[in-house]
């Protein structure tokens, strides 16, 4: 049985969607810059990026709530 999450705002989005919205959004510079972990500035990519995030909780936790502030700036906005 499946759990609903209704106060779960990542609730259904996987890790690696997140990480290309986020390049998507602000390409691996921008994304650098906004979170300075080395998986992001030197030598980036999607694969060895998501290794280390499912590592590291810290630095998945500061990729999440850049996403979510992505995602509510993009309500506002929009």
């Amino acid at each position: 049985m499946k759990a609903i999450q209704p106060n779960n705002p990542l609730h259904g989005i996987t890790l690696e969607q997140l990480l290309n919205e986020l390049v998507a959004r602000y390409d691996w510079p921008g994304l650098g810059q906004r979170i300075e972990i080395r998986c992001f500035t030197h030598d980036p990519g999607i694969s060895s990026s998501l290794k280390f995030l499912r590592r590291t909780p810290w630095a998945r936790e500061r990729v999440e709530s850049l996403y979510l502030d992505m995602q509510a700036r993009g309500k506002r906005d929009g």
